[in-house]
C-alpha cells in the first residue's frame, strides 16, 4: 500500500493506492494562504488521515520545479509560501517511509503509461493544457526527468511573439478577452466567432505537437488538463495541422487522444514509489 498525493493550486488529493487501484481518498483545500510553517503542518495532517502501518512509501505530484533526487520543490503554483520546501526530507522524518516527489505533469504521463491510455506503450508523452502547458515524458516505460528535471517544459519554448504557453493554454483566450470556459460554452451553442477561436487554438496545438514529435518521437500523446474537456472543439484543426508534419512516416502510427481517467495523475504519483 502506498500514499499518493496530487497537490493542486486549489485542492490536495490524497489516496491510499494498492496495485494501481485507489482504495480510499480524501480531498482538502490547498494551503494557498497559509504561512510556510502552518502549511507544512496542514499538509502533514492531510497525509496523516490516510497513513497506516501498511504504507510502504509516499509519492507526490507538485505543480512546480522539482529537484527530484532530493525531493525539493520550488515556487509551487498558487502556494506563495512554498518558494523552497524540502518536502522529501520533511515527510520522511515525519512518517519514516521513503518519499518520492516529482512534477505533476510527469505524474500525469507516468499514470497514463502505467494505468491509462498509454498502457502497453513504451514511449509516451502526457501533454497537459490548462492554465499553463506542461508535458511529462516516458521513454522505455520509465519517466524521463532530464539532468535538471526540466524535460518536458515545452510550454516555455519560444513561439510567435511569446511562447507555446501563450497560445496553447487558457492564456490564449485572454487575447480575445474571454476564458476557455466561456468560449467553449459559446462554441457549443454555435457561435461562429467562438468556433473559429477554438479552430485557431487547435492549429497552435498542432504546431506544438510537431515540436513534441521532433524532440521525443513518442508512440502516443495523451492530453490532460482543464482544456481537454473541450477536446472535440479543437480536435479537427489540431489534426489538420499535425498531418502537415515534415515526416509522414513518423505520424503514420502515432496515436493522439485525450485522457479518460480523472484520477490518473494521482495514480502516477503512486507509481513514483519504488
Amino acid at each position: 500500500m502506498v500514499i499518493a498525493v496530487d497537490l493542486g493550486g486549489t485542492n490536495i488529493r490524497v489516496a491510499r493506492v494498492k496495485d494501481g487501484v485507489i482504495v480510499q481518498s480524501v480531498v482538502k483545500p490547498s494551503p494557498s494562504t497559509m504561512s510556510l510553517d502552518d502549511s507544512i503542518l496542514y499538509f502533514k495532517s492531510v497525509v496523516r488521515e490516510l497513513f497506516a502501518s501498511d504504507v510502504t512509501g509516499i509519492g507526490i505530484g507538485v505543480p512546480s520545479v522539482v529537484d527530484v533526487e532530493n525531493g525539493i520543490v520550488y515556487n509551487v503554483i498558487n502556494i506563495p509560501s512554498w518558494e523552497r520546501v524540502e518536502l522529501k526530507a520533511i515527510l520522511e522524518q515525519e512518517f519514516e517511509v521513503p518519499v518520492f516527489v516529482n512534477n505533476d505533469a510527469n505524474c500525469f504521463a507516468l499514470g497514463e503509461c502505467r494505468y491509462g491510455e498509454g498502457r502497453g506503450f513504451k514511449d509516451v508523452v502526457g501533454l497537459t493544457v490548462g492554465t499553463g502547458v506542461g508535458a511529462g515524458i516516458v521513454v522505455g516505460s520509465e519517466l524521463y526527468n532530464g539532468s535538471n528535471a526540466a524535460a518536458g517544459e515545452v510550454g516555455c519554448i519560444e513561439y510567435l511573439d511569446g511562447d507555446y504557453e501563450s497560445y496553447c493554454s487558457s492564456r490564449f483566450f485572454e487575447r480575445y478577452s474571454t476564458t476557455g470556459v466561456e468560449a467553449a460554452k459559446l462554441a457549443v451553442q454555435g457561435n461562429s466567432e467562438a468556433i473559429k477561436m477554438w479552430e485557431e487554438f487547435g492549429d497552435h496545438l498542432g504546431k506544438l505537437l510537431h515540436t513534441v514529435l521532433f524532440a521525443y518521437d513518442p508512440q502516443i500523446i495523451v492530453f490532460g488538463g482543464g482544456l481537454t474537456s473541450a477536446y472535440s472543439l479543437f480536435e479537427k484543426s489540431m489534426f489538420r495541422r499535425l498531418y502537415k508534419f515534415a515526416y509522414p512516416s513518423v505520424i503514420k502510427n502515432l496515436i493522439v487522444k485525450p485522457s479518460s481517467n480523472p484520477q490518473i495523475a494521482i495514480l502516477g504519483a503512486a507509481a513514483l514509489v519504488k
